[in-house]
């Protein structure tokens, strides 16, 4: 199948989609799926596709328990600059987060064990997600009732991501606890009072006070948070002004705030806008600072993790996953899954061979590409995990 599935992933990487709406791909998906004894519904508000497979035992018992695998499908607002044969289509938007390997991946899985439906002691439902890139796809899926598409709620849940750096082609690596961070977002605007640039004290000139606040929150992170709870905050946009002469009357800047620990993040949400409103009124301005909470911590089970990382090690053998020393501070909408399903999230390495993991371009560049090779042991991994976790029984 292997062939099949990287087809299936070069078509969607040709026609990236963006956000919620993902019609091409939710077709692709639907005619991957054709003819399997699943059980499909799709999306309301999203172009989710949601796939129910009640294994042999199941039909039997009218019982069993229930897994959930999960893919997600969108794309990113990047123009790709990798010239592969088949490269995105669509001019700035592109799989370069590796969601597009991610949809085959699962759709390889559902095939897989589709073949095997008499001997699933269970039920397994996979999750076609668009929006996971800001979106909160999962969080909407969740609200459409996907977690309980089977009739009951999953025992386990399990998503896979790639990685174009870091791991090697075919590595493995999952870890108990906090998996990926948590992500908010600040949105900082500064009133001040316009006026020409070479009479200052004429004017309240936002630009300079926005500036100390962008620094600020770089002490804030050093000095009131524990640096074995680590929290990130990164500024990634700053707009102000039109020309070189001109005070202007506001200025605007967004940050991602990243963390760990629930505590951490109720501290963030606390002190940010403080702070932001203590530097204002210092120089007799006014600001708004607008915590907004996105991403809870992507948090794995200890006993999915560990059954995953022991799946891992049987299947494919013991050099093949680690157990990641850390945490990643990227975030992930498959936290929303978590916090009502024990599961786990495994990360994959797909840097392509000739490439060095540590200076291969990241997730989210234009020039981020993932090894077809790595698609046939994703397939297998989401199928061995369903199969495996359904035939056991761990303690609560």
């Amino acid at each position: 199948m292997a062939d099949e599935i990287a087809e299936l992933r070069h078509a969607i990487h040709r026609e990236p989609e963006i956000g919620l709406d993902l019609p091409k791909t939710q077709a692709k998906v639907l005619a991957a799926l054709a003819g399997l004894p699943l059980e499909i519904t799709t999306g309301r508000s999203l172009s989710s596709v949601t796939a129910v497979l009640r294994g042999g035992s199941a039909h039997s018992r009218a019982e069993g328990p229930v897994v959930l695998l999960r893919g997600d499908m969108d794309a990113l607002p990047v123009t790709e600059e990798t010239h592969l044969p088949y490269a995105s289509a669509v001019p700035g938007a592109m799989h370069a987060c590796g969601h597009d390997a991610h949809t085959a991946m699962l759709a390889g899985a559902a095939r897989l064990l589709s073949a095997r439906q008499a001997e699933l002691p269970g039920t397994v439902i996979f999750m076609f997600q668009p929006g996971e890139e800001g979106c909160a796809g999962a969080r909407r899926m969740i609200e459409e009732g996907v977690l309980d598409a089977a009739g009951e709620r999953p025992v386990a849940a399990y998503a896979l991501h790639v990685s174009s750096q870091r791991l090697p082609c075919g590595m493995f690596s999952t870890r108990p606890g906090a998996m990926l961070a948590a992500a908010d977002q600040i949105t900082v605007t500064v009133h001040g009072r316009g006026g020409h640039a070479s009479t200052p004290h004429r004017a309240a000139d936002p630009i300079p006070v926005a500036c100390e606040m962008v620094t600020a929150l770089q002490t804030l992170v050093t000095r009131k948070f524990d640096v074995f709870d680590p929290v990130v905050i990164t500024v990634g946009s700053f707009h102000a002004g039109t020309t070189d002469n001109v005070i202007p009357d506001r200025a605007r800047f967004l940050a991602t705030a990243r963390s760990f620990s629930q505590e951490s993040r109720s501290a963030l949400a606390e002190l940010v806008p403080r702070l932001i409103g203590d530097i204002a009124r210092g120089h007799g301005l006014t600001a708004e600072a607008v915590y907004s909470a996105e991403y809870p911590v992507t948090v794995n089970d200890a006993a999915e993790a560990a059954f995953a990382a022991e799946t891992i090690a049987t299947v494919f053998g013991p050099e093949r996953g680690e157990q990641a020393e850390f945490p990643i501070t990227g975030a992930e909408d498959f936290s929303f899954v978590l916090e009502q399903v024990p599961g786990a999230f495994v990360m994959l390495g797909a840097c392509p061979p000739d490439d060095d993991p540590l200076t291969a371009p990241t997730n989210h560049s234009a020039q981020a590409t993932f090894d077809d090779t790595a698609l046939a042991d994703g397939t297998a991994l989401y199928a061995e995990l369903a199969l495996r976790r359904l035939a056991r029984v761990i303690p609560p």
